[in-house]
């Protein structure tokens, strides 16, 4: 591409693990590469190394928001030395979308977050959705996003994980078959549609999608396919 053309999306971890950072800039391109994007992760420098309640998600505010502006300003006017191509949009990449609104206000591009994203994939037609996680100290906050964008009616609410979060993110299969449980749950209270609620169960909302008979909403594709309707 050309120089300066917007052709790179930002993608911010609000958490302060790196590989669920590259975990996710992953999963981003694999809708947005074919279209022409490149994806850069960016992680949170300091905050929590995993969001579990509204505390840390408030604290995650300022670090999602340090993170993209910093990046912004070690460039040449948002400019990538790799490709030579400018910001096109930005994606947080946390279901809370922490910052997301403040970066919105500041920046020319679209500001985008993986918990709106899914909330409009799910809720599309009107449909009835809801949401499987393993924050339970988050289920408030997700119910007032899903709010925030005017699908209340839709929500059939928050089914959780019998585990802690940090005991899954260490033993794969039993975040699995945990959040299967919650997927089938959720199905019960009427969903038809479903959201894995969390940036870092991003893999096991990947395989959920291929291996249940649920309508699973993946947060960070969701993202992306709607950062690829707004650009046109």
């Amino acid at each position: 591409m050309g120089t300066n053309v917007p052709n790179i999306v930002l993608l911010v971890n609000p958490n302060t693990n790196s590989k669920t950072t590259a975990m996710m800039a992953e999963l981003a391109k694999e809708t947005l590469a074919p279209h022409g994007f490149e994806v850069i992760g960016l992680t949170a420098a300091a905050g929590p190394a995993m969001i579990v309640d509204p505390a840390a998600l408030a604290e995650s505010q300022q670090y999602v928001r340090a993170a993209v502006l910093d990046h912004l300003l070690g460039s040449s006017d948002g400019a990538s030395e790799s490709s030579g191509g400018a910001i096109a949009a930005v994606i947080v990449a946390a279901i809370g979308d922490p910052g997301r609104e403040q970066l919105h206000e500041e920046l020319a591009v679209p500001v985008l977050g993986i918990g709106q994203g899914s909330i409009l994939a799910a809720s599309r037609s009107n449909r009835r959705f809801g949401m499987a996680t393993s924050t339970p100290l988050l289920a408030s906050s997700l119910a007032k996003l899903v709010a925030a964008h005017g699908k209340s009616e839709c929500f059939t609410g928050v089914r959780l994980t019998e585990s802690e979060p940090l005991v899954l993110a260490a033993d794969p299969e039993r975040q699995y078959r945990e959040l299967a449980a919650a997927v089938e749950l959720s199905t019960q209270d009427g969903a038809e549609a479903v959201i894995i609620a969390g940036g870092p169960l991003s893999s096991t909302a990947a395989r959920l999608a291929r291996t249940t008979n649920a309508e699973i909403i993946e947060p960070v594709p969701s993202a992306c396919r709607l950062l690829l309707e707004m650009l046109g």
